[in-house]
């Protein structure tokens, strides 16, 4: 990477970070200090709505770090996502202890309700926060790793690998739907009522977790930006780019695409486990295939191997979605394929990267033009 293509980055970065710094201040100050009936006064259910739209930007750096600076192409991050999501659903529903419906200190309500007699070892340790936050990460990462252990060392790249990846997030959805499995069944785990001991409903609290999603977020993406831009990441763009001559050259391909895929699926676990207290709610249908389809459209639509991009795709397509479902629900799918297709036809390099090679040529443009005049008069 030239150096001015690494200053312009730079910027860009800096510029994001700038951004998320303004909202993790000015969105919760807006709601807190402000009275409702001010024109400036940021609503709960937006502040928690924006919440979201963090947690999915993170989602989309995540990915983006595998597709776009890999070329793996993974359609099952949302699984990864969805395990980071139940680990903090789990630990939410160890605190609710006696305020559930059926009483019982120990275990959930639909545990209960099944006649389960006691706790499955899945869960113990769950009423640890620190513990949760430990899974959160440890086990998407975990599966991970697993998972590109062995498809990495078989050599399956491309399609193959993107059909298996939505084959794995498939078969884990059709689990986590089992009532035997501990995990709520059909209708998950929900009900939440406190988060290190304060009331998960509570106006500050839903700020709280609001700043925690902008942190997370940025700090995701400085520790994406250091790895590619990094020796490892340079690696990673050859491998991207030419991976049977990477292996000639005596890198072990498989290594560097096995820590890169167990780091970004821990950071979508992060998103995932961020997103379940702002929304109320984690069930298996995050797991569906559909969801890490959507997470590829966002950083496709954002710009591929941009980072900033794949946080900005996710926060426009999202936010597209809430207005179009609420307006027009039953053509959002319709309006997603279509925006996918044209994105894949018009703008391939996504909106960010479009617009950075558009200023790219046009500064060329403009530092070529007094050289040929120049060379005119010296004529």
């Amino acid at each position: 990477m030239s150096r001015a293509l690494y200053l312009r980055h730079d910027r860009l970065g800096l510029g994001f970070l700038m951004v998320l710094c303004a909202l993790g201040v000015l969105v919760p100050v807006l709601n807190l200090a402000l009275p409702v009936t001010s024109s400036w006064h940021v609503p709960t259910y937006a502040m928690s709505l924006m919440g979201k739209y963090v947690c999915y930007a993170l989602l989309a750096v995540a990915l983006d770090l595998v597709w776009g600076f890999c070329g793996i192409l993974s359609l099952g991050h949302g699984a990864f996502f969805a395990l980071g999501g139940y680990a903090m659903g789990m630990y939410l529903m160890r605190q609710i202890g006696t305020r559930g419906v059926y009483g019982n200190p120990l275990l959930p309500d639909f545990m209960v309700f099944l006649n389960w007699k006691e706790l499955p070892l899945t869960w113990f340790g769950f009423s640890s926060f620190g513990y949760a936050m430990l899974m959160v990460v440890l086990v998407p990462g975990a599966l991970a790793f697993v998972f590109g252990w062995f498809a990495f060392r078989s050599r399956v790249t491309g399609v193959y690998l993107s059909i298996i990846t939505q084959a794995m997030t498939y078969a884990m959805m059709l689990a986590f739907f089992r009532n035997d499995m501990g995990f709520g069944g059909n209708n998950g785990l929900t009900d939440f009522k406190d988060i290190l001991g304060f009331n998960i409903q509570a106006q500050g609290t839903r700020a709280g977790l609001f700043i925690a999603s902008v942190v997370a977020l940025a700090g995701c993406y400085l520790l994406a930006r250091f790895m590619v831009h990094s020796a490892y990441g340079k690696v990673l763009i050859a491998i991207r780019d030419a991976e049977s001559r990477s292996r000639f050259l005596g890198y072990r391909v498989e290594n560097f695409k096995l820590l890169a895929f167990t780091v970004s699926a821990s950071m979508a676990g992060l998103a995932g486990a961020l997103y379940v207290p702002q929304i109320g709610i984690i069930n298996p249908s995050e797991f569906a295939p559909g969801n890490s389809i959507e997470a590829v459209i966002w950083v496709a639509v954002g710009g591929r191997g941009t980072l900033v991009g794949a946080a900005l795709g996710a926060v426009l397509v999202n936010f597209s979605k809430t207005w179009l479902t609420g307006a027009m629900p039953e053509i959002w799918l319709f309006a997603l394929g279509a925006l996918f297709i044209v994105v894949t036809l018009f703008l391939p390099k996504g909106l960010v990267g479009t617009a950075s090679h558009s200023l790219k040529q046009w500064r060329e443009r403009q530092t070529a033009r007094p050289k040929d005049h120049t060379i005119g008069e010296a004529r």
